[in-house]
């Protein structure tokens, strides 16, 4: 069997790279949006499945969307992202829930830290690949499953973005 890994993806990968730059041009505002919306629409109802009377996730996500909002400051949304990662303890020894927590929790920072846009994606598609094929399949597999999810996750954010965005978020990519 092989050794299963939090991430899954290619930084190389054509897909990632044209990801990488779409990212480039969208706001932090677009991107923050994008990211909460794809961990809300495809993380969430996979650990609550598991997870059935844990609402943690649900209430980080609505908290960082009253952010986005301006009703909450920066702050406090440190705080709340601070105190959230004592999640990752509670699930740390499961793969898919430990991907889906810290996907979701990268993605809620993502309007303050413009890169997590790409970061929370290795992880999230690693929740996604796993929780559809398994745990118990080759790297092969995986990686091929990876690949199409990452077209998704472009095409995701493909239909949101904007054309010639005002702000575009100024990104140093350190990978």
């Amino acid at each position: 069997m092989v050794k299963l890994k939090r991430m899954l993806g290619d930084i190389d990968d054509p897909t990632v790279v044209v990801l990488m730059a779409l990212i480039e041009s969208q706001s932090a505002e677009t991107l923050a949006n994008w990211s909460l919306n794809y961990v809300e629409q495809n993380l969430l109802s996979i650990y609550q499945d598991k997870y059935p009377d844990d609402a943690r996730l649900k209430h980080i996500i609505c908290e960082t969307r009253k952010y986005l909002a301006g009703t909450k400051t920066k702050k406090e949304q440190r705080m709340l992202l601070k105190e959230a990662k004592e999640l990752i303890k509670d699930v740390e020894e499961t793969i898919v829930p430990l991907a889906i927590v810290r996907a979701i929790l990268i993605a809620c920072a993502t309007k303050d830290s413009p890169t997590n846009a790409l970061g929370y994606t290795f992880y999230a598609v690693a929740a996604i690949v796993y929780h559809q094929a398994g745990l118990c399949e080759n790297k092969e597999i995986y990686d091929q499953l990876a690949k199409e999810e990452f077209k998704k996750v472009l095409k995701s954010l493909q239909l949101i973005a904007i054309d010639n965005e005002n702000n575009p978020v100024k990104v140093k990519w350190y990978c």
